[in-house]
């Protein structure tokens, strides 16, 4: 039998590529671009996609990827797709794109407290079926585009998401799926699909919504434009994907019931497995439709972990940034051979970024570092970067309890994966503070991975998309609590939600800024 190869186009937030998987999940080829997506400058806080430019740019990776890897394009079963969550595009009667924007896209601040005043308990309901409250939404973006751009709103014909939008563009066949749809505020969690009635209550049309199609089927093949445009062959099987958490949940073979992981970057993301489609009663932590039929979860995400570590570096490093230059190293690697001598709990210094997940009520404190003094030997700058990573493992440790106490179940292991597990230091304090172990997976590039696992799903060879996650994966290292590290964390934490708790107060009296705030708010 001739070789076969999986295709995976990943669209994020930063960039897009492409990347190329032989069956046994090893990475043959990866090609990126890096995309931008300008402000209007009418709108402030707008992030606009440029579909003509960015598919050019999706369509380039994929030659590219086939290229890089010397293989003939007629070897690739399938290809699926994956994206940055939250992204939206509007179609015409034509099925021409006339307006789409990128995730973090804020231009609809006014939406939002409109919605409020026309059902002050909308909000709520709203998530109690869905999962999702307005500060991520699709509606009051729709309804955004209904009051600032009504030429455009009473145009649309079909609504739909990136991944989405990049089958569409390889096949001509337009439909949604459930992890990414059920990110708009209008998708039953219990149904996984759309529910037009929700767009009915708050006056906007019904009428706009395509196929709801479940995940790791075919949508269809590439079309002759879509094989022009890409190098890749006609009638080759394009496979329905999913949003980039839950594929990458899938990557990293958490696809079971009361499985957790974490992913790290410039925002954090806990996941929790759970088999029935329920939600939290107090509106505080999302729940989406797992990429895996039958299987919705529990997300809780912790603001700028990764960026936080970034501008401590940028600021404070460049010593190490220098040295690593000279070694051939990560200056990273040089912060963590010092912070990992610093002692739990760094003396007692806590700081404060993002805070735990209340998703209905969403907002962060001015970011600080408090409960230090001038004992520069105790007090250095590897224990402030050290708080850091305490900080980001303290937040994980109290979305862990928002999802026990939603669903009374707690993981017996975690998942660490994404640009912040590869450090050894952060994993053990993750570990530390959950009190359970963490594993890292080997693959780095988790969200392709669990693309191309559906796209072989979809094209029959793997007859289970759960059964091909857990014989892929691949672990690097599993780190096992210190427990004498455990107590100290489990003593601070109390204190550290009444210190952050202050601190938002701060904020919410006008004495600091926000670091985030939800719009609307």
């Amino acid at each position: 039998m001739a070789s076969q190869y999986l295709m995976a186009i990943d669209a994020g937030t930063g960039s897009v590529r492409a990347v190329l998987f032989d069956t046994e999940g090893r990475q043959i080829s990866c090609v990126q671009h890096e995309w931008t997506h300008l402000e209007d400058p009418r709108w402030p806080g707008s992030m606009d996609f440029d579909w003509t430019t960015n598919w050019k740019l999706a369509s380039d990776c994929v030659r590219g990827a086939i290229r890089e890897a010397g293989i003939d394009a007629s070897e690739i079963a399938a290809v699926s797709t994956t994206c940055m969550r939250e992204g939206i595009v509007l179609y015409d009667k034509a099925g021409r794109e006339i307006w789409a924007c990128a995730n973090v896209d804020a231009r609809s601040t006014d939406e939002v407290g409109e919605l409020i005043r026309m059902n002050p308990g909308l909000e709520k309901e709203i998530y109690l079926e869905t999962g999702e409250t307005y500060a991520l939404g699709a509606l009051p973006r729709i309804l955004w585009v209904k009051n600032k751009m009504p030429e455009v709103y009473e145009k649309i014909a079909a609504v739909g998401m990136f991944n989405d939008w990049l089958i569409y563009r390889l096949t001509g066949i337009l439909a949604v799926e459930p992890s990414n749809g059920s990110t708009t505020g209008m998708f039953s969690l219990r149904t996984r699909a759309w529910d037009p009635s929700i767009m009915e209550k708050v006056g906007l049309r019904p009428d706009i919504f395509p196929a709801a199609i479940e995940c790791g089927t075919v949508a269809g093949v590439v079309s002759q434009q879509g094989a022009a445009d890409t190098g890749l062959i006609p009638g080759t099987k394009v496979v329905v994907g999913g949003g980039d958490a839950q594929l990458g949940c899938v990557g990293v073979g958490v696809v079971d019931a009361n499985q957790a992981a974490v992913f790290g970057g410039s925002f954090w993301q806990y996941e929790f497995n759970t088999a029935k489609p329920d939600t939290d009663e107090g509106c505080r932590v999302r729940v989406n439709c797992h990429a895996v039929p039958g299987m919705w979860q529990y997300e809780a995400l912790a603001f700028k972990p990764g960026l936080a570590m970034r501008w401590y570096r940028d600021a404070f490093c460049q010593e190490e940034i220098e040295k690593a230059k000279a070694l051939g190293t990560d200056p990273y690697a040089l912060m963590n051979e010092k912070a990992e001598k610093i002692p739990a709990g760094c003396y007692g210094m806590m700081c404060t970024f993002s805070d735990v997940m209340n998703f209905i009520c969403w907002k962060h404190a001015a970011p600080t570092f408090t409960n230090f003094d001038f004992d520069a030997e105790k007090f250095n700058k590897y224990t402030f970067y050290r708080a850091i990573m305490e900080n980001t493992a303290m937040i994980t440790r109290g979305h862990m309890d928002l999802v026990y106490e939603a669903t009374g179940n707690r993981p017996d292991e975690v998942v660490f994966a994404g640009g912040a597990s590869k450090g050894g230091v952060w994993c053990q304090i993750l570990s530390d503070v959950l009190g359970l172990p963490v594993k890292v997976p080997v693959v780095k590039e988790a969200t392709a991975l669990g693309a191309a696992i559906l796209a072989g799903h979809g094209a029959g060879i793997y007859p289970d998309i759960s059964e091909a996650a857990r014989r892929l994966v691949q672990w690097d290292k599993v780190y096992t609590p210190n427990m004498e590290n455990h107590k100290v964390y489990e003593e601070m934490y109390g204190p550290w939600r009444e210190v952050y708790r202050a601190h938002l107060e701060l904020s919410d009296r006008g004495l600091t800024r926000y670091m985030w705030i939800a719009p609307g708010l």
